[in-house]
This record gives structure tokens, sequence and C-alpha cells, in this order.
């Protein structure tokens, strides 16, 4: 007995040993596996505007949405030829008659009448058939038809991703320049601060002094307050921007990442060439309004040669089991097999061949109205994108000159305050005048580098692949 329990305790003893190495090997593995799909962040904290169009482009639902739409058009294309293909079929059956129906026979020994009648049972008690069928389809205008609009299908679908990455592009790029705007205004308003909290100084100095009342310092305090306020404000929406461009470049909530820039580098490329024609065939919607057109004018053809038959070749083989014993129900087999040609010519169908032609030919003259449509509208958006591209431009120059006078005027009347020479209201509204400058700078090159990207994207001129 004490032999027994020093077994099984050796047993017990070795069992958990086991199942510990078990449990550690197969935490082991999923850490690993864990490990291994887990998606890498390769977006930086501090981030350019090519990297951001970058990382859209990849992770943008959207785009993604577009990437799978491709993949299932070209399923539905694979499905729709796959009908070219032989189609086996195999189809099976076993049965046992509870009750038997006789077959009744005539008397032959009994003419002329050959009454009374015989019943006997002709049938046996179990059966087995079935039938394998081949079927290959030689001519089908529908198949014929699939095969023709399988590149188009194909080029429709990489259209629209096409138009899905533009879109992307030029959303993020416009949301981008948003925030660096905003960054701007916010160092514009932190330049304005020193300075108003320098002059509040002075002014309170010289009120101190004896030098000036107390309106000049109360004056640079409302001044402060209010640019005090509109920094804060200015940073809350900078928070709302920066969701703005995480949410088109598809980027978490969580991730916090901060734009890099180079205002210099911006203010270079804000100049395209204006003097190119239009091409409509630069724009993808033209291009996904052409493929259109083609898929309209095969579905023409295809009610036109409609009335064609199918045409296809089969081969069936058909095995036959029987017996009054289920165990011998297979030993005796009695098949039979046949091939042959197939032709299906449909000869009425309610005038539905008729209609559906009538049909797509009023669906290919609407798409026609639709693509003279769609090249007014691109003519309109490129006229008014041109337009207004040249007119920021011209007011971007207008206000890097006005900025330059707005500083002279400020320095020339702080000298002349300082002096004793001008009143300190002055001094208040020459430095409004120069923040004011300064902003409106900003906005216009912000509607500059943005109206060059809708001209760049009114002429087609956006490419991103």
């Amino acid at each position: 007995m004490k032999f027994f329990f020093q077994t099984m305790l050796r047993k017990d003893t070795m069992f958990k040993k086991y199942r510990s190495g078990l449990i550690s090997l197969f935490f082991l593995v999923s850490s690993n596996l864990l490990s291994g799909q887990t998606i890498q962040d390769t977006l930086s904290s501090n981030v350019t505007l090519s990297q951001c169009i970058t990382y859209a482009l990849a992770n943008q639902s959207l785009i993604k949405q577009s990437l799978l739409d491709e993949d299932i058009t070209k399923r539905n294309i694979r499905i729709a030829l796959s009908a070219w293909y032989p189609q086996l079929e195999i189809d099976a059956n076993i049965q046992h008659f509870l009750q038997i129906p006789p077959t009744i026979y005539p008397n032959l020994i009994n003419p002329p009448s050959y009454t009374p009648y015989i019943s006997l049972v002709s049938t046996p008690t179990n059966m087995s058939t079935g039938i394998f069928s081949a079927t290959q389809t030689l001519y089908s205008n529908n198949l014929f038809f699939a095969a023709r609009t399988s590149r188009e299908l194909r080029n429709q679908a990489s259209e629209n991703t096409e138009s899905s990455k533009i879109n992307t592009y030029v959303d993020v790029t416009k949301a981008f320049f948003d925030v660096l705007l905003t960054e701007e205004e916010i160092n514009v308003l932190n330049e304005d601060i020193v300075r108003l909290q320098h002059n509040y100084k002075d002014a309170y100095s010289f009120y101190k002094n004896g030098l000036t009342d107390k309106i000049d310092y109360q004056r640079t305090e409302i001044a402060l307050s209010n640019a005090q306020a509109q920094r804060k404000s200015t940073v809350e929406a900078l928070k709302a921007k920066y969701s703005i461009l995480k949410h088109l470049m598809g980027v978490v909530p969580e991730k916090q990442i901060t734009v890099a820039y180079d205002s210099t580098k911006f203010e270079n490329e804000i100049l395209i060439d204006t003097t190119k024609n239009l091409d409509y065939g630069n724009r993808i919607e033209y291009q996904s309004m052409q493929t259109s057109l083609k898929l309209q004018n095969y579905g023409i053809s295809y009610y036109r040669w409609s009335f064609l038959p199918t045409l296809s070749a089969f081969y069936n083989y058909d095995p036959s089991f029987s017996a009054n014993q289920f165990s011998d129900l297979y030993n005796t087999n009695t098949p039979t097999s046949l091939f042959g040609l197939k032709l299906t010519l449909p000869l009425f169908q309610g005038m539905s061949r008729q209609e559906n032609f009538s049909k797509a030919k009023l669906q290919y003259q609407r798409l026609q109205l639709g693509m003279d449509y769609l090249k007014s509208s691109i003519s309109s958006e490129y006229t008014q994108a041109l337009t207004g591209y040249k007119s920021n431009l011209n007011e971007l120059k207008v206000a890097k000159m006005n900025i330059i006078v707005a500083k002279d005027i400020f320095n020339t009347v702080k000298f002349q305050y300082d002096k004793g020479t001008k009143a300190y209201l002055e001094v208040i509204v020459s430095e409004t005048d120069l923040r004011t400058a300064e902003l409106n700078y900003l906005n216009i090159l912000f509607q500059v580098l943005t109206s060059k990207l809708d001209l760049e994207k009114a002429s087609g001129e956006i490419k991103v692949n």
C-alpha cells in the first residue's frame, strides 16, 4: 500500500511538472504570436506634408474601401467568367420502398380476352441511382458580354480608387496648411503679446514717474488682454484642426503629432504655370465617364445580339443499382451514359429584348449628356480656380508689402512716443495695424496655397500613383 501511494505521488508530481511546462510553452507561443501581429506605427510624432500624404494614402479608410472594391470587382469578374470552364456535377440518391406498387399484366394463357389480369411486383425493394454530368458552354451571349466588359470594369474600379486618392491628397494637404496657418497665427500673437507686455511696462513706468496719465498703460492692458484671449482661442482651435488632420490621415485619435514645415519653402512653391491649356483627359472624372460610356456601349451590343442561341456540350453518366436485400444493393450496376449538344434559342420573351435594347440606348444618351455637363463643370471649375489663384497671388504681394510698411510705421511711432512727440494711442493703433497685417498675410498665404491646390486638381495635374 505504501508503495502504491509513493508511486501515485511521483506520478502526480510528474503530471504537475508536465502541466506547468505546457502552460509555460503556451504563454511563450502566444506572446510570440501576439508580438508578431502587433502593427508597427511607422508615423513619427513630427511629420512633414509628404509624410502626412503618404501615411493617409496607406491608412485612410475610404482608400482602403476603394481597394477592397477593386478586389471585389476582380472576384465578380472571375465569377462571371467561370462559366466558360466545364461545369461538373454529381447527383445521387438511395431509396427503400415501404410499399411497392404492383404492375398489371394481361393473362397470356387465357386468350382471347387475356383475363383475369395478373398483378406482379416488378420493382426491387431497394434502389440507388445517380448521375454525373459535365457541361461545357461553347457560346453564350452572357459570357461573351462578361468577357468584353471585364477590362473596363477593372479600369472603372481602379479609377474610383484613383479618385479617392486624389481627394484624400487634396483634403490632407488643405488640413495640413490649415494647421500651419493656425500655428503661425499663434506665433504672431506670441510676438504681439511680448511687444504689448514690454509696452505695458514702459507705459506703467512713465505713469509712476508722472510723465503720463494712467490712460496709456490702461489702454495697453486692454490690448494685452485682448491679444491673450485671442491667443487662447487660437490654441483651442489648433486642437480641433489637428483632430481633423488626423481623421483625414487615418491616424488614431490618441496619437500625438506635430507638423514640421519650412515657411520659406512653401513661399517658394506657390507659383504655378497658368498658361497651360485645359485638357479634360487629365481629369479622373472624365476618364471614369469615358469608361462608363464604353460599358454602356457594350450593354447596347449585348441586347442587340441577345437573340443568338446558347450552345453547350454535355456528357451524362447514370449508374443504377437495385436489389431486394440491402446488403446486395451495390453488387450489380446497370449504367447508362450519353453525350450531346444543347442549343437554346430564345424565340419570344414578351418584347423584353427590344425594350432592354431601347433602354440601353437611352441610358447611353443620358451618359453623353452627363459627359457634356461634366466638361462644362470642369471648365467652370478650372476658370474659378485660375481666377482665385491669380487674385490671391496678387493680394499676397500687397500683404507682404503691408507688413514692411506696418513695421516701419510702428517702429517710427514707438520711437517718437519714447521721445515724447507722439500720443500713446498712436502706438496702440500702429501696433494693431502691424498685427493685422501679419495675420492678414498668413491668411492670404493659406488662400494662395489652397487655391493653387484647387487649380492643380481642376487641371488634372495631381497624380498620386
